[in-house]
C-alpha cells in the first residue's frame, strides 16, 4: 500500500483526469495546464483502466482525480449501464489499495432523474463513491451537470449541437427528432465550475451545477442555420447578441473543415488609383488593424479560448499556420497578395503567419474583441 499523503496544502496540485481524451477531459486538461503554477497534470490513459497495477500508481500520484471517463451510446444499453458501474468500482478499488486521501470529482448527468441505462449508472456511480467516502473518510464532490456543448464535441456523440453543426459544414441536412427545451452549459463554464470545486477543495455528494442557457432546439437550429448562410457561405462575421450566441457560433466554426475551407479568395478591384479589398464586413464591432512584417519574419505563435479572429493577406507572400493545442498535426496555408484571401483562426489552435517573399507582407487583422491587458485571453505556445 502506498502512504497516502495529504493534499491540503500541496501547491501545485497534482490533478488526474479520467476520460482526458474525452470532449469534456480535453477542456479541462488544455484550461488546467494553463495555470502551472496552480496545476500539476498527471496524465491519464484508457488503457490504465485495464492494467491495476498502473491504474494504483497513477491514483497514488494525484492529490485530486476528476471522474470523467464513461460511455455515452451504445446499441446494447446494458453494456452502457455496466461499463461506466465498472470504471467507477476499478477506480474505487484503486483507491483503497493504495489507501488515496485525493479529492475525487465525479462527473455526473441530470439525466440522472430518468429511468434510463445511463442516468441510472451515473445516480449509481454517485452513490458508490459516496459510500466510499463515508467508509474511508474521504474527500468526495459529485457533480450534477446539464447538456453541455462546445468545440470538438463528437458528432452523434456528445450534443445535438455537435451533431447539426457537423451536418451543416458538411453538406447533410440537420433533422430535429424531439423539440425540447435543453439546459445547457458551455464547456468552458463547466471546467470554470470544475475548478472551483477543485479550488476548494468542495467535499459534497451532491453539488448541482447550474444550466447557464435554456433554448429550444428548433430556435437552435434556426441560428446555426443563420451562422451557415452569413458566415460559412458568406464569409461574414454574423452579429452575436449575447454570450450564448458567441459560444454557439464558435463551436460552430469548429465543424469547418479548415482545410477544405480556407482560403476564402476576396474580391480585389482595381483601377487608375491602384486596388481595393473589402477584408471584413462585420456585424460584432471588435478591432481591425494592418500589418507589414518584413521577409523571413513570424508573428503570432499564441492561442485564443474565446476570441474569433482573421488573418487577411492583401500584398504579398504568406504562410499560415495552425494547431490545435494538445495535438501534433499542423495546417499550412500559403496566400497571396496576387489573390488576396483570409484564413479564420480556431479558437484552442495556436497560429502563426511569416513572410515568405523578398518583399515585406502587408496583412489585415479582426478581431471581435479590443485587447483589455487584464483579460487578454492570447496564451503563447509554438505553432
Amino acid at each position: 500500500m502506498t502512504e497516502p499523503t495529504s493534499s491540503a496544502n500541496r501547491n501545485p496540485l497534482r490533478i488526474g483526469i479520467t476520460g482526458q481524451a474525452g470532449f469534456i477531459g480535453t477542456h479541462l486538461f488544455n484550461t488546467l495546464r494553463l495555470f502551472p503554477e496552480k496545476y500539476l497534470l498527471q496524465p491519464f490513459e484508457d488503457v490504465f483502466f485495464q492494467q491495476p497495477e498502473t491504474l494504483c500508481q497513477w491514483v497514488a500520484g494525484c492529490d485530486v482525480i476528476v471522474h470523467l471517463a464513461a460511455m455515452n451510446r451504445h446499441g446494447d444499453p446494458q453494456v452502457i449501464y455496466e461499463t461506466n458501474l465498472d470504471l467507477v468500482r476499478k477506480l474505487i478499488g484503486a483507491l483503497e489499495d493504495t489507501g488515496s486521501v485525493s479529492q475525487v470529482v465525479f462527473s455526473s448527468s441530470t439525466q440522472e432523474e430518468r429511468d434510463n441505462p445511463y442516468g441510472r449508472s451515473k445516480r449509481e456511480g454517485r452513490e458508490l463513491f459516496r459510500e466510499w467516502a463515508v467508509r474511508t473518510g474521504g474527500k468526495f464532490a459529485g457533480l450534477v451537470i446539464p447538456n453541455v456543448f462546445g468545440p470538438f464535441g463528437q458528432p452523434y456523440y456528445n450534443s445535438a449541437i455537435a451533431t447539426f453543426s457537423h451536418q451543416l459544414t458538411h453538406a447533410e441536412e440537420p433533422r430535429i427528432e424531439i423539440d425540447g427545451h435543453m439546459k445547457l452549459i458551455y464547456a468552458g463554464e463547466l471546467v470554470d465550475a470544475i475548478r472551483k470545486v477543485i479550488d476548494e477543495q468542495a467535499d459534497e455528494p451532491l453539488i448541482s451545477v447550474p444550466h447557464t442557457a435554456e433554448r429550444q432546439v428548433s430556435v437552435i437550429l434556426e441560428k446555426l442555420r443563420e451562422f451557415k448562410r452569413v458566415y460559412f457561405d458568406g464569409g461574414i462575421i454574423p452579429v452575436l447578441a449575447d454570450r450564448f450566441e458567441l459560444q454557439l457560433f464558435n463551436t460552430f466554426r469548429c465543424y469547418i473543415d479548415a482545410e477544405g475551407h480556407f482560403p476564402v479568395a476576396l474580391q480585389l478591384k482595381t483601377d487608375e488609383r491602384g486596388t481595393f479589398v473589402e477584408a471584413i464586413r462585420e456585424g460584432t464591432g471588435g478591432q481591425c488593424s494592418f500589418s507589414t512584417t518584413r521577409p523571413g519574419i513570424t508573428r503570432g505563435n499564441h492561442y485564443h479560448t474565446r476570441k474569433i479572429e482573421r488573418f487577411a493577406v492583401i500584398r504579398g507572400k504568406a504562410r499560415i499556420q495552425l494547431r490545435r493545442i494538445g495535438t501534433t498535426r499542423v495546417m499550412d496555408f500559403f496566400l497571396s497578395g496576387d489573390s488576396p484571401s483570409y484564413v479564420d483562426m480556431p479558437i484552442w489552435h495556436t497560429h502563426n503567419i511569416t513572410n515568405l517573399g523578398d518583399d515585406d507582407l502587408y496583412t489585415l487583422f479582426w478581431i471581435n474583441e479590443t485587447y483589455d491587458p487584464a483579460d487578454p485571453d492570447t496564451y503563447f505556445e509554438t505553432v
